[in-house]
C-alpha cells in the first residue's frame, strides 16, 4: 500500500489507485493517517467527520464508514485488515515508507545530514528528492477542517524548511540562477520567510544583479512591516549591509559544503508551534480590580527586568482563584509571543493528583518535543523543559497546586517567562526561596457580589428588590461559588420575587451550621433543600461514591433504581450546579460539594442504608468489570466473584473493544474503589475488583498502579482469611514486583501464592504461578530452575485440561531453549504452542509465541522468517492493546533489521519502542535510545 497525503489524498495498492468512496470515508482515512499505528479515539474521529454537529448515531455511522473504508482498501471484495478497532478508537497500520510524508521526512533528514557533513552534492540530490514528493497543497481535495488544517500547516512548515535547506545546498554548489527562480516562487506563496529572503538576496548578488538583491531587501522589509509590524531580523539587515559594501564573504564558496557563506536567517512560521493551552475564561467575571492590578504590576516588573516572575494566588476553595488567574491570563496573552502553557494539577484530589513528571510530559508535547525524545525521568524532563523555555517569553499557569514541591519542577529556570500558581496553600516555600509574589484572595466585596448577581440575573431584578438582594449576598458569605449556585437557582424562576429566595436561605440557615471556612455549607444546604425528594436522596448517596466521576449507570446502582428513573434527578442536580456533566454521560462534583454530600449521607441515612448502598455500588462495578476482564484476558484462570445482586442498571461489555473502552473510562474510579471497599468492610469486593482491574493494567505496563491496588487487595484478603484471594493477590503482586525490578520480594510472593494454591488443591493456579516463577528465574539468571518450573507448570496445566495455559507454557519452554542456544528445540516447542493457540483463538498468546519464534529464527540466521514473525507479533499485540510486549518485540525487530543492515528500519522500530516505553513511564526507553545513539 502507498498512502499519499502531500497533495490530493491518493492510495495505491500494488501500484494501482484505490477508489476511496465517500467524502466521509476519505476524511476518516486522513484522520487515521495523521496518527499511523496509534489508536485514534472515536471522539476525535467524530470531530473530524462532523465538526461540532455529531448526530446521535455518530458511533454507528463511524462503524459503517470504517467497514466501507476496509472494503475500499481491500479490493476484490476483501476487507482490508490494516484498520483495527482498539481501546475506544481505531488504529491504521502503516509500514515504513508507506506514507509519502514519511518518505519526504526521511529524504529531508538525509539531505540535512549531508549538509552538516559538507557533502553538498548529495545534500542537493536528497533534498530535491524530498521536495519533489509534494504534489501540491497537502490533502487539497478534502473539505477544510480545523483539526486537519493544523496538521497540514505543520507539514507545510517542514516543506518550507526543506526548500530552504535545498537552496543552501544549491548556493553552495554554485546554482545561484536556479535558486533565484525557485525562491521567487516560494516567496510569492510565503512572503514572511526571512531565511528565504536572505537566500534570494545572496543568489541575486552572486549572479551579478546587485540592484535586485538590494530591492529584495526593501520588499522583505515592506512585507514584514505590513503583515507583522516587525523589522527584518538582524541577520537579514547584516546581509543587506554586506551587499552594499561588497563584503568578500558573499562570494561563492567551494562546492564542498553549505559553508558559512549562507546566512542562517530564520523567522518562525506565525502559524506553527505556539502552544495556547489556556482553558476558557469564566464568563461574567466581575470585580477583583485590586488583585488584577497586582498581577499587572508583576507583568511590568518582568518586562523591565527580564527574569522568571512568579505569582502565587491562594485562598479557600470556591473563592475564585482559577477564575481570576484565567481571566487575567487571557487579557495579557498578547504580551507572551511564544504562547501559554496551562495544567490543572488537581492538588487536593488525593486519588487523582497530577505528578510533576506527568505535567512536564504534557508541557513538552505542547512545545513540540516528539514522544521519542521526551526523557523518562522527572529530573531529565524538567531540565529539557527549562532549556526550551530559557529563550522564550511564555505565560505558565499552574492551577490548583497542592504544595511547593509539586510546583518547583515546573518552574522555568531563566528567560522572560511569567508563572501564575493557584492553590489553597499559601505556598510560603515559593515565596521564601523563589521570591514569588503572594496574592491572597478573600471573598468578594458587597459591590462585587452585587455585580456578579447582576451579570447572571439582570440588574433590573436587583434594583427592584435591593433589600432581598443584600440578604442573599449576606447569606452566601460572598463566596463566588456559593453566589453562582444561588444565581443558578434564581434564574430558573424568573417570575419569583427575590425576597422568596432570601427567606428560603434564612430558613435553611436556621437548620444547618455554617462551615468554619465560610458560609458555603449554608448555601449548599439551601440548594439541597430546594431539591425534590428523589434528587435530594441521590445527592446524599453520591457522597458514598469515591469519584473522580460517575456514570448514569453507577448513579442508578447507588440509588437502587433503573437508569430511566435516575435521569430526572441527575438533570435537576446538574441544572442547579450541584453536579457537572463534564463529559457526555459522566458527572463530577466540586470537591466542596462532594464533602458536603458525604456529611449529609452520614447524618441522614441509617447505617443499614449506607451499607446497602455501598454493596450496590461495589456490586455494580464488580459485575461490570468481571465479564469485561474475561473478554480482555480470556486465557486467565477465572475467579469466583461475589454473587451478583438483582439489578436493573448493569450493562456488561459484550466484546473486546467495549471491554477495553469501559476499563479505560473507569480505571481511576476502580483504583479508588479498591481502597474504599477495603476500608468500609467489603474486603471480598476489594480484592476481586483489583483482580479485574489487573487485566487492564498489566498489558499496559502500569506496574505501579498494579502494585498499589494489589497491596490493598492482599491486606483485604488477609483480613477475612480468604485463601483464594490471598493466592491471587500474592501472584499478581509478584508480577508487579518482577516488572519493577524488586526480584527478592517477587520471589517471596510467588512462594506464598504457591502455598495458597496448594492449600486450595488448585492445579491451574499452581501452574499459573509456576509460569510466573519461570519468568523470574530466567531474569535472575537461573535457566535450569526456570525450565524445571515451566515443565511442572506444563504437567499441571495438562492435568487440569487447561489448553490455553499449556500452549503458553510450551512457548515459555521454547523461549528458554532459544535463550540457551537450542534453537531447533525452541522452534519445535513454539510451533506446537502456536498451532494450539491458533486453534483456540488466543491472539495475545500467538503474539508472544511468534515473538519467541522470531528470536529463534534470528539466532539461526534466518532473518527473513524472523522479521515476518516479529511483524505478525507486533500486529497481534496492538490488536489486544498489549503495549508493553509490543515494545519488547519492537526492540527485537530493530535488532534483526540492524543485523541485515536495514538501519532506517531498525531506527524506526527502536523509536516506536522508546515512544511506548516513555508513555508507560518505563525505564527501558533508555535502552531503546542507546540503540538509536549507536546508529548515530
Amino acid at each position: 500500500m502507498r498512502f499519499d497525503l502531500l497533495g490530493p489524498l491518493v492510495v495505491r495498492r500494488e501500484g494501482r489507485p484505490v477508489a476511496l468512496g465517500t467524502v466521509k470515508q476519505r476524511l476518516l482515512l486522513a484522520a487515521l493517517l495523521m496518527r499511523p499505528n496509534e489508536v485514534v479515539g472515536t471522539e476525535e474521529l467524530a470531530a473530524v467527520l462532523w465538526a461540532d454537529d455529531s448526530p446521535p448515531s455518530a458511533a454507528a455511522n463511524l462503524r459503517t464508514y470504517v467497514r466501507g473504508l476496509r472494503r475500499s482498501l481491500g479490493g476484490d471484495g476483501e476487507s482490508w485488515e490494516g484498520i483495527s478497532a482498539s481501546a475506544g478508537g481505531y488504529r491504521l497500520q502503516v509500514g515504513p515508507d508507506e506514507r509519502d510524508l514519511d518518505r519526504f521526512d526521511a529524504a529531508a533528514a538525509r539531505g540535512r545530514d549531508a549538509l552538516a557533513a559538507g557533502d553538498t552534492a548529495r545534500a542537493g540530490s536528497e533534498l530535491a528528492t524530498a521536495v519533489a514528493i509534494w504534489r501540491g497543497a497537502a490533502l487539497s481535495d478534502l473539505p477544510p477542517h480545523p483539526l486537519l488544517a493544523r496538521r497540514v500547516r505543520q507539514w507545510e512548515e517542514r516543506r518550507m524548511v526543506a526548500e530552504e535547506d535545498l537552496a543552501d545546498a544549491m548556493l553552495a554548489v554554485g546554482s545561484s540562477a536556479e535558486v533565484v527562480q525557485r525562491l521567487r516562487a516560494l516567496l510569492d506563496r510565503h512572503p514572511l520567510r526571512q531565511r528565504a529572503w536572505g537566500q534570494l538576496m545572496l543568489g541575486l548578488y552572486r549572479i551579478g544583479d546587485v540592484a535586485a538583491a538590494l530591492d529584495a531587501f526593501r520588499q522583505a522589509r515592506q512585507v514584514l512591516a505590513e503583515q507583522t509590524g516587525l523589522d527584518p531580523a538582524p541577520q537579514l539587515t547584516r546581509l543587506h549591509n554586506d551587499i552594499l559594501h561588497h563584503h568578500p564573504n558573499l562570494a561563492a564558496g567551494p562546492a564542498t559544503g553549505a559553508g558559512g557563506s549562507v546566512p542562517d536567517v530564520v523567522l518562525p512560521d506565525p502559524l506553527g508551534g505556539r502552544p495556547e493551552q489556556l482553558p476558557l475564561a469564566v464568563s461574567g467575571f466581575v470585580g477583583r480590580n485590586a488583585e488584577l492590578a497586582s498581577l499587572h504590576r508583576l507583568l511590568r516588573t518582568e518586562a523591565q527586568e527580564p527574569r522568571v516572575a512568579i505569582s502565587t494566588v491562594s485562598g479557600m476553595a470556591g473563592v475564585g482563584k482559577t477564575a481570576l488567574a484565567l481571566h487575567w491570563a487571557h487579557r495579557v496573552a498578547g504580551h507572551f509571543p511564544d504562547g501559554q502553557l496551562y495544567v490543572n494539577l488537581r492538588g487536593y484530589d488525593d486519588a487523582d493528583v497530577v505528578s510533576p513528571a506527568d505535567a512536564l510530559l504534557g508541557f513538552l508535547e505542547a512545545l513540540g518535543v516528539p514522544h521519542a525524545r521526551i526523557p523518562s525521568s522527572m529530573e531529565a524532563r524538567s531540565g529539557l523543559y527549562r532549556s526550551l523555555l530559557a529563550s522564550r517569553r511564555m505565560l505558565v499557569v499552574l492551577d490548583n497546586a497542592r504544595d511547593s514541591a509539586q510546583v518547583r519542577p515546573l518552574l522555568p529556570g531563566a528567560g522572560g517567562c511569567l508563572v501564575v500558581v493557584t492553590s489553597r496553600d499559601q505556598l510560603s516555600g515559593l515565596v521564601a526561596v523563589e521570591c514569588a509574589v503572594p496574592l491572597t484572595l478573600d471573598v468578594l466585596t458587597d459591590e462585587e457580589s452585587l455585580s456578579l448577581l447582576g451579570s447572571r440575573l439582570g440588574s433590573h431584578r436587583l434594583v427592584a428588590e435591593p433589600t432581598a438582594a443584600a440578604d442573599i449576598i449576606a447569606a452566601t458569605g460572598r463566596l463566588p461559588l456559593a453566589l453562582s449556585m444561588v444565581a443558578a437557582r434564581i434564574a430558573t424562576h424568573p417570575s419569583f420575587p427575590l425576597d422568596a429566595f432570601a427567606a428560603e436561605l434564612h430558613a435553611a440557615e436556621a437548620r444547618l451550621d455554617a462551615l468554619a471556612n465560610g458560609d458555603a455549607r449554608r448555601v449548599f444546604s439551601w440548594s439541597y433543600l430546594a431539591l425534590g425528594r428523589e434528587s435530594a436522596r441521590l445527592f446524599r448517596l453520591l457522597g458514598l461514591h469515591p469519584g473522580p466521576d460517575l456514570t448514569t449507570d453507577s448513579a442508578a446502582a447507588l440509588a437502587g433504581v433503573s437508569v430511566p428513573a435516575v435521569v430526572p434527578p441527575l438533570r435537576e442536580l446538574t441544572r442547579l450546579h450541584l453536579l457537572t456533566e463534564h463529559l457526555p454521560g459522566r458527572y463530577a462534583f466540586h470537591d466542596l460539594l462532594r464533602g458536603y454530600a458525604a456529611e449529609l449521607v452520614e447524618s441522614a441515612e441509617h447505617t443499614d442504608e449506607q451499607v446497602a448502598t455501598r454493596r450496590r455500588l461495589y456490586d455494580h462495578y464488580l459485575h461490570n468489570a468481571y465479564p469485561a476482564a474475561l473478554l480482555l484476558q480470556p486465557q486467565w484462570a477465572p475467579i469466583d466473584p461475589v454473587p451478583p445482586l438483582p439489578t436493573q442498571a448493569r450493562r456488561a461489555a459484550t466484546d473486546h473493544d467495549t471491554a477495553l473502552a469501559w476499563f479505560a473510562a473507569e480505571r481511576r474510579v476502580l483504583l479508588r474503589l479498591v481502597v474504599q471497599a477495603a476500608e468500609t468492610g467489603f474486603e471480598a469486593y476489594a480484592w476481586q475488583i483489583a483482580w479485574t482491574l489487573n487485566t487492564f493494567l498489566a498489558p499496559r505496563g502500569l506496574w505501579q498502579e498494579q502494585l498499589a491496588s494489589q497491596q490493598v487487595a492482599l491486606a483485604a484478603a488477609e483480613k477475612i482469611d480468604d485463601v483464594a484471594g490471598q493466592a491471587a493477590t500474592n501472584r499478581l503482586l509478584a508480577r508487579a514486583f518482577t516488572r519493577l525490578g524488586q526480584h527478592d520480594t517477587a520471589e517471596y510472593r510467588l512462594r506464598r501464592a504457591l502455598e495458597f494454591h496448594e492449600r486450595l488443591g488448585d492445579p491451574t493456579g499452581q501452574a499459573q504461578t509456576l509460569h510466573n516463577y519461570c519468568e523470574l528465574s530466567y531474569l535472575l539468571g537461573r535457566p535450569d530452575e526456570a525450565l524445571a518450573h515451566a515443565r511442572e507448570a506444563l504437567r499441571l496445566y495438562r492435568l487440569a485440561g487447561n489448553g490455553s495455559g499449556e500452549a503458553r507454557t510450551l512457548n515459555a519452554i521454547g523461549w528458554l531453549y532459544a535463550s540457551t542456544g537450542d534453537y531447533t528445540q525452541a522452534i519445535a516447542s513454539c510451533t506446537e504452542a502456536l498451532a494450539q493457540q491458533r486453534h483456540s483463538g488466543d491472539r495475545n498468546g500467538q503474539a508472544a509465541t511468534l515473538d519467541s519464534l522470531g528470536f529463534a529464527y534470528d539466532r539461526l540466521g534466518d532473518h527473513d522468517r524472523a522479521l515476518r514473525c516479529y511483524e505478525q507479533a507486533i500486529g497481534l499485540f496492538r490488536d489486544s492493546a498489549d503495549r508493553y510486549h509490543e515494545a519488547e518485540t519492537l526492540i527485537r525487530l530493530g535488532d534483526t533489521r540492524e543485523a541485515i543492515a536495514d538501519l532506517p528500519g531498525a531506527a524506526n522500530a527502536w523509536r516506536r519502542a522508546a515512544q511506548i516505553y516513555d508513555e508507560l513511564g518505563d525505564r527501558t526507553a533508555e535502552d531503546a535510545r542507546r540503540r538509536l545513539q549507536r546508529l548515530g
